[in-house]
């Protein structure tokens, strides 16, 4: 008889992001018949409680992440936040010991939360940032990373271990002493064939403020420039959806995942950040897209140029976008090509949470297909 396993899933509040690619994640525990409990904080944590309303939901200590206005001035900001982000790490590594020893935590998958690991139970990152790319500070961002990164048992890395891949360079390392385990791209959604249109464009929004509303604000004007139907997802949590018209532009502050499925298969391209976890649901759909990277945030302008070296998709700073460069998209393959090879999710968590004899390993290498 199966005994069911309480498994903390727990991703980064920086963005949604995190928080969406965990969604697969929960719900292969629970269709393993385990039991999941999500923990964040913030619009992450809003947006799990909204899609698993039934489970333990727990906050975590904020790391404050925020962006200046003036997105060059990234870095600096960042930089002069990071004691508030240390204290954020140390923090929740000393909560996790309370939460498992309370829960009877039999396991923890963390999206890019640091300090969430423990030599008691298993504890698997989910980061496909092998590489943290800062400009002439990337060898520094990078070690930083990998020292907690080697604290987890091991490193879920979802994307594909050879190139071609979406990543390019990010989740690329070959630091033997990294527990890597390649998922291959991990989406939310499943593309389903579906060519009917409603809209020729959705306009998804996501990341840290002030970022957010500065491209809203730019998008919300220029809209009436667009030749086509517009359907515009801010990105904004709350508690309530909803929903205005006016003219050619169809607004909602969110949608559930079953409904931004919905909003994707019936829009022709899509506008958004290059932010990964976006690129990996786009993947998946097989969709055409534009991007404007969040500036000053460098993965981001890298995965951007990256995807449109490989004629993927075009992209456009946040500063010189206009409305009429999406007539570019025509002239791209659009993303979908790289979907071969995804990991079986729900036979991973299986085996790496099972309870394994001490001589055994208890965390595969691959178990792609």
């Amino acid at each position: 008889m199966q005994i069911s396993k309480n498994i903390l899933v727990a991703p980064l509040n920086w963005g949604l992001g995190h928080a969406t690619r965990c969604i697969p994640v929960v719900q292969a525990i629970l269709d393993n018949g385990d039991c999941p409990i999500v923990a964040s904080d913030g619009p992450a944590l809003e947006l799990l409680k909204k899609e698993f309303p039934d489970l333990l939901a727990l906050e975590l200590p904020s790391y404050h992440i925020k962006y200046g206005a003036e997105g060059e001035n990234l870095k600096l900001k960042l930089l002069k936040d990071s004691p508030k982000i240390w204290n954020a790490i140390r923090a929740e590594h000393k909560l996790l010991s309370h939460i498992i020893h309370r829960y009877h935590l039999d396991g923890v998958i963390s999206d890019n939360r640091l300090g969430l690991y423990n030599a008691t139970i298993p504890c698997v990152i989910i980061s496909h940032q092998l590489q943290v790319l800062s400009g002439g500070t990337t060898w520094l961002s990078t070690q930083l990373h990998l020292h907690y990164i080697k604290k987890f048992h091991a490193c879920w890395i979802p994307d594909h271990e050879n190139y071609p891949n979406l990543t390019g360079k990010l989740s690329l390392n070959t630091d033997s002493s990294l527990k890597k385990v390649y998922l291959g791209p991990i989406s939310r959604f499943n593309e389903n064939g579906i060519k009917m249109h409603k809209y020729d464009l959705l306009i998804l929004l996501s990341g840290p403020e002030p970022q957010r509303s500065i491209v809203e604000k730019k998008l919300l004007e220029q809209a009436s420039t667009y030749n086509g139907r517009i359907l515009f997802i801010a990105g904004i949590v709350e508690s309530t959806q909803t929903v205005h018209k006016k003219g050619n532009l169809t607004y909602h502050n969110f949608l559930s995942t079953e409904g931004l499925q919905k909003a994707m298969d019936r829009s022709e391209i899509v506008l958004c950040r290059s932010g990964y976890t976006s690129i990996m649901d786009l993947s998946a759909l097989k969709k055409k897209a534009f991007f404007i990277p969040t500036p000053g945030q460098f993965e981001q302008e890298y995965l951007a140029a990256h995807l449109e070296e490989q004629n993927l998709a075009p992209f456009a700073t946040q500063n010189n976008f206009e409305m009429s460069m999406l007539d570019r998209v025509k002239g791209y393959s659009g993303l979908g090509s790289l979907q071969e090879g995804r990991t079986d999710l729900g036979s991973l968590i299986a085996a790496t949470f099972s309870k394994v004899n001490e001589n055994s390993d208890p965390i595969p290498s691959s178990l792609s297909t």
